[in-house]
Parts: C-alpha cells; structure tokens; sequence
C-alpha cells in the first residue's frame, strides 16, 4: 500500500489531496464550460493522477483492458485529448506522452524536466513566457502555444551518478 506522501516529479506531496483536487477542479471545470467528463475521460485523468509519470496512450489502454474496459487506441486518444485541450492534462512531445496537469485551472505555460536516466517527468511553472513573449514581440510573430522541454538528470540519478 503507497503512503499518503508519495513523490511526484522530483518532490514529495500528498498523493490522495492531489488526486482529489484535480479531479474535483476538472468536474468543476467541465461543469462551468458545460463539458462532459465522461466515464471513459475521468478514468484516464485517474490512471494519469495516479500514475503521476509520462504514460503513452498504448500504457493507458493496456491498464484499461486490465479492468475490463474494452477501450480502442482511439477512445483513448480522443480522451486524451479532451483532457489536454481542456487543460487537465499535458503531453510531453520528446517521449510521446502524457501526464496529469500540476495546475489545473491555472493559466500557465508549464515547463517540464525529463530524467535522461529514469524518465521520471516534473511540471514546473518557472516562466519563459516573458522573455519568449519580448523575442516573439520584436520578430512580429505571435505565439499561440508553447512546449518547452528539458532534460537532465533527476535529483535520485544525479546522486547515484555522483556519489
């Protein structure tokens, strides 16, 4: 059984507080756009919540048929995105896969950092939306999306790289 504090990116954190408010904070948002979370929806931002790593749509279909849900890879796809155009969730470009939003509801740009080593994946929301806004500004181009992606080495393999 997993303890109440479990690590998520590089940190520590209360496991079942964060699941709770994500999926309270997609139900509220989805019930204010007028959106479905439909069963299918909900339980892949679960598996994503719960999982809290990077996991590709055929993953997320393989837990999925482990319950007994008869889901095809586009079910899957299509509630993927769902949620990432709704904002519950993020892919990651560099490994083709997806994880559960840190900040649902917030308006962000989130930057992520990739362990080279474990590929454990952390969201954080350090801004490069200035300095990227001030270049795009001065070449007259006009931003509509950002991904950026970092990688490196985690806190866990960086130490047992350099011991």
């Amino acid at each position: 059984m997993e303890s109440a504090l479990d690590s998520i990116g590089f940190e520590h954190h209360d496991h079942s507080t964060c699941m709770g408010d994500a999926l309270e904070s997609a139900e509220q948002t989805c019930s204010s756009k007028g959106l479905r979370l439909t069963k299918g929806r909900r339980r892949v931002l679960e598996i994503l919540l719960q999982e809290h790593r990077a996991m590709g749509a055929y993953d997320i279909l393989g837990l999925l048929a482990e319950e007994g849900f008869r889901a095809q890879p586009p079910v899957v796809y299509r509630a993927l995105d769902f949620l990432v155009g709704n904002g519950f969730a993020h892919k990651i470009e560099k490994l083709n896969a997806y994880v559960a939003c840190m900040h649902p509801g917030d308006d962000h740009s989130p930057v992520f950092l990739i362990c080279r080593n474990c590929g454990t994946v952390a969201e954080t929301t350090a801004s490069l939306r200035a300095s990227l806004g001030q270049a795009a500004d001065q070449m007259g181009f006009v931003i509509e999306a950002t991904v950026v992606e970092a990688e490196g080495l985690c806190p866990k393999c960086l130490e047992v790289a350099n011991p």
